[in-house]
Order: C-alpha cells, then sequence, then structure tokens
C-alpha cells in the first residue's frame, strides 16, 4: 500500500496523488458499556470480522478508525496483553488484504475503570483520590458533567500522578512506545491517535454548570427562545424539542461561549504538551505514519480549539493532521429527526478555523449518529456534502453488522476520489441527478492513473483521459483514469 504523508493543508501518497479518504469507526471497547449494552466489537478475528472488512473495502471505505482500549493492552501494570495486541495486528492484516488504511485510536469514555463507569484506562490507572464511581442515572456522558471520581482520575493522569513510583501519565506514553514498536511498519498504517476526546477533568465540570446557567440565562432573557412554546413541549412529554430554538448558530454559540475561557486555559496549558509529549514518544520509534490531534470533549459543541500545533525538540510536526468531533444534539435519540443542519455546520465551520490556525488538514474523526427510519438521512446527507466541498476526509461514527441492510447505507455508500494525479478542484455527488463529476488540475506526468470509487452500476464516462473500470463486486467498481498534463473533468452517469 502507499505511504501517506501530509503536504500542506492535503494529504499525498508516495506518488503525489491528492488522497481522499471515506471511512468508519470500528471500535472495540470490550464486553459490556456503562449501561447494560453490548460492546460494538471483539477484535476477535473470526470470519464475520473478515467478511465485515471485505464488505468495508467493496462499498468504497478505505480508511477505518481502530478504536482500543488501554485497559484491553495493559490490564496490569508494565505488562502488556501480547495476545489482545496480535488480535490488533491480525486486524490490521485484513486491512491490508482488503486496501483499508487503519490508524490506531486510544479511546476512552469517562475515562475508564469499572464497567459501570467508562471505558479506556485499566482500574488500577483510574487513580479516584477516594471518590467513588457511580452507575449512570440519565446519559452516559453525566459522568463528564458531574461526578468526581471521573474529573479526579482525568486531574490525575494530567498531573501525572505516580502509581508505583511511575507517573500515570508516564506509563501510558510507555504503552503507546510500545504499540508503536508493534506498528511502525505495518503497510496499511494511516497514524496514530493519541487519545479520544480529551476532558479536562474538575474544570470540565465548571465547564458543564456554566453552560447549563448560560442556557436557562438565555432562555429566560433572550426573544429568540418562544418560552410558551418550550413550555408546552415539555408539557407534552417532548422535552428534547426545547432545543430547537438553538438551531440558531448564533444564539447556539451565545450559550457555549461560556465555556471558552476554561477550555481555551485547558487546551493551551495542559493538553498542548502532553499531545507533543505524546507525539515525541511516538517519533522516538518510528517517523511512519501521521499524529493526530483531536478536539477536547466541549469543543464538540464548537467551543473553539485552542491547543498549538505538535511540536518537540522546537520543529513543529511535519506529518500532523486535525481530527475534530461533532454531533446534533438530538443524536441517538428518537428525536435526531429534528437534528439541526445549520447548529452542527456551525460546530464543523469553528472546527476549520482550528485547521486553518494550525495550517494542517482536517478529517472529521467522529460525526453521524444512528436512528430508525428515514427522516434524519437528510442531514447525513447535508454533512457529506460540506465535507466534500471542503474536501473533507470521514470516519463515521459507527460501523454495526448490519449497516448495509439499514437505510443509513443509501448515504454512506458513495461515489468519492480516491486518488488524484494533481491537485483537486471539487468533487461533487448529485443524488438527484445520479451523477458524480470531479475537476482536478494535473501540473506533471503521474505513472499511477487517478483512482475513483464508482458505488453502482455505470451508464457513461465523460473524460479526456483513458480509463478501465474494475469491478469490486456488489455493483462497485474501481475507475482508473490516465491523463496528461492541464486541467480535467471527469463525469459519471450512473443506470
Amino acid at each position: 500500500m502507499n505511504k501517506i504523508v501530509v503536504d500542506g493543508k492535503k494529504f499525498v501518497d508516495e506518488f503525489g496523488r491528492q488522497r481522499i479518504f471515506n471511512g468508519v469507526n470500528y471500535c472495540d471497547k470490550g464486553e459490556f458499556n456503562g449501561w447494560g449494552v453490548p460492546r460494538t466489537f471483539h477484535l476477535n478475528g473470526n470470519e464475520d470480522t473478515e467478511n465485515a472488512v471485505r464488505e468495508l473495502s467493496e462499498k468504497g471505505f478505505n480508511i477505518i478508525r481502530l478504536g482500543v482500549t488501554w485497559a484491553a493492552i495493559e490490564p496490569t501494570p508494565g505488562k502488556y496483553d501480547e495476545e489482545y495486541i496480535d488480535r490488533i495486528e491480525a486486524f490490521a492484516n485484513l486491512c491490508e488484504k482488503y486496501g483499508i488504511y487503519f490508524y490506531l485510536d486510544l479511546h476512552q469514555d469517562l475515562y475508564g475503570g469499572p464497567s459501570n463507569a467508562g471505558d479506556g484506562a485499566p482500574v488500577w490507572a483510574c487513580m479516584t483520590d477516594g471518590k467513588k464511581f457511580k452507575p449512570v442515572r440519565f446519559v452516559w456522558a453525566e459522568g463528564y458533567f458531574f461526578r468526581k471520581a471521573v474529573h479526579k482520575c482525568f486531574d490525575n493522569f494530567w498531573a501525572n500522578k505516580e502509581y508505583d513510583g511511575i507517573g500515570i501519565q508516564t506509563r501510558f506514553l510507555n504503552m503507546w512506545s510500545h504499540l508503536a514498536e508493534r506498528f511502525k511498519d505495518h503497510p496499511a498504517l494511516f497514524g496514530f491517535d493519541l487519545f479520544n476526546e480529551p476532558f479536562p477533568g474538575t474544570s470540565g465540570g465548571k465547564v458543564f454548570r456554566k453552560l447549563i446557567f448560560n442556557l436557562a440565562k438565555t432562555v429566560l432573557t433572550d426573544k429568540r427562545c418562544k418560552k410558551l412554546w418550550m413550555i408546552k413541549q415539555l408539557l407534552t412529554g417532548n422535552a428534547v424539542r426545547v432545543l430547537e430554538p438553538f438551531s440558531d448558530p448564533e444564539l447556539f454559540r451565545k450559550v457555549t461561549s461560556a465555556g471558552d475561557e476554561l477550555v481555551r486555559k485547558f487546551d493551551e496549558e495542559i493538553y498542548s504538551d502532553f499531545i507533543s509529549r505524546a507525539a515525541k514518544t511516538i517519533r522516538n520509534v518510528t517517523d511512519n505514519g501521521i499524529i493526530i490531534m483531536e478536539n477536547t470533549y466541549y469543543s464538540n459543541l464548537g467551543i473553539p480549539y485552542c491547543a498549538k500545533p505538535v511540536s518537540y525538540d522546537g520543529i513543529k510536526e511535519k506529518n500532523l493532521c486535525y481530527t475534530p468531533h461533532a454531533y446534533d444534539l438530538m443524536v441517538d435519540t428518537p428525536a435526531y429527526k429534528y437534528a439541526s443542519d445549520s447548529r452542527v455546520w456551525s460546530i464543523f465551520s469553528e472546527q476549520k478555523k482550528s485547521a486553518d490556525r494550525m495550517d494542517v488538514p482536517l478529517m472529521v474523526g467522529e460525526w453521524g449518529g444512528h436512528s430508525d427510519g428515514y427522516e434524519w438521512l437528510s442531514h447525513i446527507d447535508f454533512l457529506l456534502e460540506k465535507f466534500d466541498e471542503n474536501q473533507w476526509s470521514h470516519t463515521y461514527w459507527s460501523y454495526y453488522r448490519e449497516m448495509f441492510e439499514s437505510p443509513i447505507a443509501e448515504s454512506l455508500v458513495r461515489t468519492v476520489p480516491v486518488a488524484v494525479c494533481g491537485k483537486i478542484n471539487s468533487y461533487k455527488h448529485d443524488k438527484k441527478n445520479n451523477v458524480f463529476i470531479l475537476e482536478f488540475n494535473q501540473e506533471r506526468q503521474f505513472d499511477v492513473p487517478t483512482v475513483i470509487y464508482a458505488h453502482k452500476e455505470i451508464e457513461s464516462i465523460e473524460t479526456d483521459g483513458e480509463y478501465e473500470i474494475i469491478s469490486l463486486g456488489k455493483n462497485g467498481g474501481r475507475i482508473e483514469i490516465r491523463t496528461n498534463i492541464g486541467n480535467h473533468k471527469v463525469t459519471i452517469k450512473f443506470k
């Protein structure tokens, strides 16, 4: 597989072709989550796993954000579970077999610990200062908002408090070093996502309180909040709909701005140093792979992400990208059909400012969600169109076994450019007219073709180059086009 590196604000391969990644999250969190629902997957390496990877490839997915946990890798301090790491490697080998890149995501939700609290860190690494983990009562994320045990775990992690004579953060980075050593030369390796949705700790609880206070104040004082309508929704069992007025990005931002200063302080004074230290840990092992920065948890709401670009030894990391996350407030509820395009796009617009500030590519790390029916799919289609406009790669949250038999397949399975000889000017999948159009500028000759994944049977192709269609099974195909220097337009019409 081609080695992928960063060139300005885009990804390129070793031939200099611009690369676009269309992907999913595939996350192994363990047996059960905190509210009694089975976790997404185990990296069990059985036939079902290979079938899943093969089908993803056939459906045009070319990257996987592979979530694994510290608890599974280092269940005992200083002793790594090599059998589990073998399973990660077996999955990576399947990715290579089917032409899919992967990047390792050290996943966590609510830091970790006992099964009723979260996932991520092993129990021995949960330093709560005597505070007790409590079961979930309302929503999965409540530990972030007001659970002191979760806050203390993060406080002690960022402070690198010692466990048995070694700082807890140092132990985490030692684990990363061990993992990087195993995967440093893997052909399908895209990069290293060093910490999922870092949370500030005790100051994160303060952010939540500020947001709730500001929300109440805004509802009471801003004329755009229709109080009688909101009361009616509460009384008729539609409480989640009271958030609809906050589809107005300006009103939504008025509320979230209450957390700006605390998030800025965490990003600049704590997280920046951590992510640079973590990146240097990886680079002490290998120069391969892209270093991946995530936004802090509350930046999922559009609060500005303020961390500095990764640098160490006085030099900015050259292969660095930013993978923000964003979801609508209605996500994973029956009210997801009311998801707001404008609200979520205002979050991504803020995330774009962060990528531009750091002068790095943006790849959306988590987005989407799931609900029954079809009404919510227009929201998914809207976001995909905006990603295409900005030439953003993405990994959808998340893969599940019935994905391609469900309504979401109608949106996620689509035609995309994979590798383009030159600079992409634009690309668009026009679902209404059943057409895909790619325009690009080629400044030199290439020994390899431009590659496009086509998601269904083709009626015609218009291009000034020579092309070949390679079947991938189940109506999917790979189009390889050879062109000369100049501006080019490719139009694909589907049956």
